[in-house]
């Protein structure tokens, strides 16, 4: 059962294409979970919870991590402050300009394993919440003790992904639904915008005409590196360090119409 995502509306017209943006290191530059960590009164987990982290089980360890910071007085305006204060990656800002600036021809989503609350803050207080159709995330919000409760996103049958989350399912499910919403049309292009391991399986969802934008030198473009050695990747593989190349490559595809 796939959680109830938030949504806003987009513009009017019919998009001709989709970017999707992961958000961790992608969209801002550093972990939205260490940055709240240090929030704790000693600034980092210690050893034990640290240390009781499972493979493929993150959304689980991430769920203690968040007790226990309540355990330790980490108060909503606390976590709310450290959320705030998370740089964006270089040239995101510019990036989103663009994509505002031509708003009628790009439909944007997040797809990420972080979670509402900590997108939601951090895309309000940077003043582009407006421009994304979607957000796919794991569930969180308060409860009335004061405690952020996250719970896991959906299941699925993916052995290649965390147990709460798979991109690709994530989005071969928003292609098909917003092509029957379209009556049919699908969109020209898609745009995949990541950094991590749990990048590469969307990206080998997309098609020829399509191109995953791996951050350079992150575990997503060396494994989509790999892939396209081995002839497992239809897509097109375009590295970028900053928003602005990002910005240089869809400035190139929009003159192509």
């Amino acid at each position: 059962m796939t959680a109830p995502s938030n949504q806003t509306h987009a513009a009017p017209q019919q998009q001709r294409f989709l970017v999707l943006f992961d958000f961790d290191e992608t969209i801002i530059n550093e972990n939205s979970d260490d940055a709240v960590v240090r929030a704790l009164p000693g600034q980092q987990l210690p050893d034990w919870l640290r240390n009781s982290y499972r493979e493929g089980h993150y959304n689980e360890h991430m769920q203690k991590v968040l007790v226990f910071m309540a355990e330790q007085g980490v108060s909503e305006d606390a976590i709310h402050s450290a959320l705030e204060k998370i740089p964006p990656t270089p040239g995101l800002p510019t990036l989103f300009q663009y994509l505002q600036r031509f708003q009628q021809d790009f439909e944007l989503a997040v797809v990420s394993d972080a979670n509402t609350y900590f997108i939601e803050t951090w895309l309000e207080r940077a003043g582009v919440r407006h421009l994304f159709t979607k957000i796919f995330t794991n569930p969180a919000s308060f409860d009335a003790t004061g405690r952020l409760v996250l719970l896991p996103f959906h299941s699925h049958s993916c052995t290649c992904c965390p147990d709460n989350m798979c991109k690709q399912v994530i989005l071969r499910e928003y292609l098909a639904g917003r092509q029957k919403e379209r009556g049919g049309a699908p969109f020209q292009r898609v745009f995949y915008i990541g950094d991590g391991a749990n990048d590469v399986c969307p990206s080998l969802a997309l098609g020829p005409r399509d191109t995953a934008f791996p951050r350079r030198d992150f575990p997503m473009h060396r494994l989509l590196l790999e892939m396209s050695q081995a002839a497992r990747l239809k897509a097109n593989i375009v590295p970028w360090v900053s928003g602005e190349d990002i910005v240089d490559s869809l400035k190139t595809i929009m003159e192509e119409r």
